[in-house]
This record gives structure tokens, sequence and C-alpha cells, in this order.
């Protein structure tokens, strides 16, 4: 059934923060008029539904006045008479107003799909529509599968971001889905910077699903710089399984794809509420690997960033349930380690949890040496591809360029607590901003 929902986050703030909001980013007025909508449907976005065998959901962006839409699919069939055996779905479509753009923004959920097929889909209404896109439904039961896992974009989305998401495409074109941990734009009201976002990724957003959880630039802020919600193009863009806390949709879900479990949570809201549904999600899991990720490190890379509620609410039931990779962002640098003591919990020493924060985007920090950190890394803009088997993950970091920087396996061992297997890799010095390109004008 179609709906529509007029969202003006402008008003929306003013009830929340009760204050005047911070000074705004006006972008330059080429950039606003590049990324107004338009009749054909733009911002194509795939996210996991309940069951990622069965069910995908599409999102997408036109301009307002299309308020009827809909989207078609099909099996992929090497014919190009495929599409005579399309079936059509009828789009829910919400409005929102913005100081940059008024656009409609549609969704479909896909559902009584074929397991491990591949299926072309295509959006829009009346004359206008997007291409046939392809994609894979997941299997039903246990098999390998490959993801890529990207730390914070957040800037330059369009001059140096893109090049971080190409490359990982171009390292594994066969990923079944991709992971981005937060902060995906600076600002979360400006919507060319979220146009930037989705013209970086194009065809990759639309054909493999993405898991995202929410950064602290999602968020709006109000004058005091104080977080008052979360901002209303995320509910428009991202549609997440509802498995997750009441009042959280969207933002905290689980999606188990092929024996794994995948946790994702907003380490921005509700600590308490989060820990105790992570809690009944980690007890009642019956998947060979568990990943999970959020925004704010446990322990932070560079200097005393960590969340306090994310270390002493959500570790020990990390620990207590060995998860097995824990994945996150906000901190503009490379660490990755297991032996990651905070003394706030009985389950650490036992506990082999690999930790990793990444960054992807181009606004570095510098790390702050600690024991834990295995392998770490300043100034450097990293992808990283993961393949999960049946009894290891093999994860790999590279840098923009190609070069292989982190490697290592996560090998299963029933009864025992995990081993983990440095792999060689082709960049063995530690990249500091002493020893790399910190200055542009030095290029």
């Amino acid at each position: 059934m179609k709906k529509v929902i007029l969202l003006v986050w402008v008003s929306m703030l003013s009830l929340l923060s009760l204050a005047q909001p911070p000074e705004k980013n006006l972008p330059p007025e080429h950039l606003q008029i590049r990324y107004e909508p338009q009749w054909w449907p733009d911002r194509i976005l795939l996210t996991p539904a309940t069951d990622p065998a069965t069910s995908v959901t599409v999102t997408w962006r036109t301009r307002a006045e299309v308020r009827t839409a809909s989207a078609e699919i099909a099996l992929a069939d090497p014919s190009p008479e495929f599409d005579e055996y399309e079936k059509d779905y009828q789009a829910e479509t919400e409005l929102l107003v913005s100081e940059f753009a008024r656009a409609a923004y549609h969704k479909v959920t896909f559902t009584d799909l074929q397991p491990a097929t591949l299926y072309a889909y295509r959006v829009g209404a009346g004359d206008y529509w997007s291409e046939w896109v392809q994609f894979r439904t997941a299997a039903a039961g246990p098999e390998p599968f490959t993801f890529l896992y990207l730390g914070d974009a957040q800037n330059d989305l369009h001059e140096h971001w893109s090049r971080a998401i190409r490359a990982a495409y171009r390292e594994a074109p066969q990923a079944d889905w991709v992971l981005h941990a937060g902060d995906l734009i600076n600002h979360s009201q400006n919507d060319y910077e979220w146009g930037e976002w989705f013209q970086a990724g194009g065809f990759i957003h639309c054909s493999m699903p993405v898991v995202v959880p929410p950064g602290n630039h999602e968020y709006i802020k109000n004058a005091e710089k104080r977080k008052v919600g979360i901002s209303p193009f995320w509910g428009a863009q991202f549609n997440f399984p509802d498995n997750g806390p009441e009042g959280l949709e969207d933002r905290c879900f689980y999606v188990d794809y092929q024996g794994a479990r995948i946790i994702s949570m907003d380490s921005n809201a509700d600590f308490e509420g989060q820990a105790e549904w992570l809690a009944d999600v980690l007890e009642d899991n019956s998947n060979r690997w568990t990943i999970v990720t959020f925004h704010h490190p446990v322990i932070s890379p560079s200097g005393d960033r960590q969340c306090d509620e994310v270390q002493q609410l959500w570790k020990p039931l990390l620990d207590q349930h060995q998860v097995d990779l824990v994945l996150q962002g906000h901190d503009h640098s490379y660490a990755r380690g297991q032996g990651l003591i905070t003394g706030t919990n009985p389950f650490e020493e036992a506990s082999k949890t690999v930790y990793v924060v990444s960054v992807s985007g181009p606004k570095m920090y510098s790390i702050t040496e600690q024991d834990w950190m295995d392998r770490a890394a300043e100034n450097t803009q990293l992808y990283q591809v993961v393949e999960v088997g049946q009894d290891e993950i093999r994860y790999k970091a590279f840098m923009v360029d190609g070069a292989l920087y982190d490697a290592f396996e996560i090998h299963k061992r029933d009864g025992k607590p995990n081993k983990v297997k440095e792999l060689k890799i082709s960049h063995k010095n530690r990249r500091r901003f002493e020893n790399t390109l910190s200055d542009p004008d030095e290029r």
C-alpha cells in the first residue's frame, strides 16, 4: 500500500532541540543543481530483508511529483526476453523536504524469491525507469561468502572517497554485500553530501546489499553540538530488518547470512536497551560465525575517544559469547588486534574476539600506540575484503593503491577459542604521518 509522509527536517529539528540550528553548510549553487531529484530514479540502494535468501529491499529517489512508483523483478535469464516474465510491486512512497531539495523516496521489498538465485530488477514510474540491475539472493543454509568492509567515508566523497569504494569493488567484484561502519557523510542534513555518497558508489549500491550502522554524523546536532535525532534521510534511504529494540528501527538489527549472524548496532543511543537485546541475540544464535558492527570503537586507537557505554555494557557480552569479529569506525585510522583488555569484565582473558577500526575516507587522525594493536596505520585510506568459510574467516585490508596492508585468518576450533593466523602482506612497514605524504603540496 502506498503511503505519503511529509518530513520537514527543519521543523523537526526546532521541536527536538528548542534551539537555533548551527550555521548551515550551504554548498555552491552548482552542487545543489547537480544533485536535484529528477524524473528518472536515482540513489537506488539494496538492503537485506529479514531472510536474505528469499527477500531484499530496494529504495530510490525521484522528483516529488512522482507519487505512484513501482518495481519489477524477474529471473535473470540470459535471454533478452526475460523481462516478459517480470513481477510488479507497488512502492511505498514518502515525501521528504529539506532546505536543498524536495523529493519522493520509494521503497519495495521483493518477497518469495528463490535462494541462491540471480535476479534482475528495475524501478520507476511512467516513462522513467532505471536500467535492469542484477543481484543474487543468499543461499538458504551455510555457504562461503564474501563481503566488503569500509570505515568512515565522511568527507570529500566525490573527490577522494570514490576511489576507495571503487577499488574495493575492483578487488572483489564477486562480493555478496557491503558493510559501511557509519559516518557515510559529514553533515546529516545536507542532501548534496548524500548525493556524493550515492554517486561515488554508483551501481555498487544497487547491486550489492549494504549493511550500515549509523555514526555520529548521521545524527542532527543542535547549536550546542548535541545529537537531537537521526537524520530524516536515514529512514528514507535505509530499510533494515525490523528485529531490533523498539524505537531503533533501521538502526539496530541482525541478519543471518549463510551460516553467520551479522549484528549491526547504533552506538549513539539507548545503550542499556541494546545491551539487553544483544544478550538475547547472542544467546539464541545457532550460526557458526558471529560478526558485530557499530560505529564507536570499544577502545579508541586515537587517544581517549572510545564510547564508555560501549566498553562497559556491550564488550562484556561480546567477550562472554566469544564473538568472532567486531568491525568499527569513528577513529580515522587503522588498528586491529585481539588482546583488548579493559579490566571491565571477567570474560576478557578467554575471549579471542578480533577488533578492527578502519577508515576509507580522506579525513585522518593520529594513532596512539597500544598493546592490543597487532597492526595499525595512520594517514591511509583502506578497504577490506572479508571471506567467510566453513571453518575460517580470511580478512584482507588493502590500501587504495591495491597494496595488501594487513591480512589474517580466524580459525574456528570446536570447544576451543578461535586461533588467529597472520598472513603474508606486501607492505610490512607501519604507516605513520612521518613516513607518508601528509601535505597535498608534496604530492
